[in-house]
């Protein structure tokens, strides 16, 4: 490669895989041959969903992984590790520097991106809570989807002490019941504004019945991921995990056909709605619900009447614990702001707030 030139794009699941097997797992395996640990690469990052392209490297971009070592050698070994590493890794791999910095670390200071840590702490940050023990009903719905992804997500290189795997199998998909109340959830926020479009533009706000169909788009896109048992992740890469769904090849033109229309007629012409309440009958949950959408009170609206949806969800739960919860949700469901959704504290005292009903 020329000096100068840019190196060849590598999928970053693919760039960390190479470079565990290259360089750090030989590194550790000579000067730490007994270590008990599992490799990986989780969490943030556009790559660990597998949404990377050549566009992500121009920042926080670089071979990196989490080592996560066993309870026993979280404290005094991590240190060792991450000093050993920072004398003997290469200064480039793969045309990528190895030490980079990253914007969340204002001094600007390149530093190699081999995580080394405990599992315990790495999850109880990314997380809030330990998912070894028995997960509560609050621990799923205090949880954002996109956390939920990025640990269930990304690849594991290594998994000697057998841990990581057996926590991800955890978290891989809610419990039965609590899928169905999300799922209610999510039809209960179609319901709420499916009549909006037609009013907002019978009022003369055009503007305003557009900005509500994108919402309704946005909220129908989520669910259809729930519907197939897939975390939504966060607004940069919900379309994109949409579009790989086996329905978006129907449904991707409705909604795309009803967020650009330049009247209110157009936009609940493409009716979406029925094309969602096909698959929820597809999936068995519930007896089958009529897909066809009609008029809103003698109002010229056509809506799905998402209500019914939800209060055939919640008949199904069994869990009277889970059946009896407000409509309000996961917490991502009721909050969408990014600063709040990585506050772990924060989303866990509001989960819990809704749950028991505590004002």
């Amino acid at each position: 490669m020329l000096v100068g030139m840019p190196a060849p794009f590598i999928p970053g699941l693919d760039l960390a895989g190479a470079f565990f097997a290259e360089v750090v797992r030989p590194l550790l395996d000579e000067a730490y041959p007994r270590l008990s640990y599992a490799a990986a690469l989780l969490g943030a990052g556009s790559e660990v969903l597998g949404y990377d392209t050549a566009r992500s490297t121009d920042h926080d971009w670089g071979p990196r992984l989490q080592l996560f070592l066993a309870a026993g050698d979280a404290g005094r070994p991590a240190a060792e590790i991450t000093a050993m590493l920072a004398r003997r890794l290469p200064p480039a791999f793969r045309g990528y520097p190895t030490a980079f910095p990253v914007t969340r670390e204002p001094d600007g200071v390149g530093r190699h991106r081999v995580e080394v840590t405990g599992l315990d702490e790495w999850l109880a940050g990314r997380l809030g809570f330990d998912p070894r023990p028995p997960i509560t009903v609050t621990d799923w719905l205090a949880t954002p989807t996109q956390r939920l992804a990025e640990v269930t997500g990304g690849r594991v290189f290594h998994d000697g002490p057998g841990d990581l795997g057996a926590v991800r199998a955890r978290l891989s998909w809610y419990p039965d019941d609590v899928w169905r109340y999300v799922l209610a959830c999510q039809w209960q926020r179609v319901s709420q504004e499916e009549a909006f479009p037609g009013r907002c533009a019978e009022a003369g706000d055009e503007l305003g019945s557009a900005v509500v169909t994108a919402r309704l788009a946005r909220d129908l896109m989520r669910l259809c991921l729930l519907m197939r048992r897939r975390y939504p992740p966060y607004s940069k890469w919900l379309g994109t995990a949409f579009a790989r769904l086996p329905e978006a090849a129907a449904l991707a033109p409705l909604l795309t056909a009803a967020v650009t229309a330049t009247g209110w007629p157009d936009r609940q012409r493409h009716r979406a709605c029925e094309t969602a309440a096909a698959r929820h009958n597809e999936l068995g949950l519930t007896p089958p619900l009529d897909t066809r959408t009609r008029g809103f009170y003698d109002r010229p609206y056509q809506v799905i009447e998402a209500g019914r949806f939800t209060e055939a969800l919640r008949r199904s739960i069994t869990d009277t614990e889970v059946r009896d919860l407000p409509v309000t949700g996961a917490v991502d469901q009721f909050i969408d702001n990014t600063d709040a959704l990585g506050r772990t504290g924060l989303l866990r005292a509001a989960a819990a707030a809704s749950i028991h009903g505590r004002e």
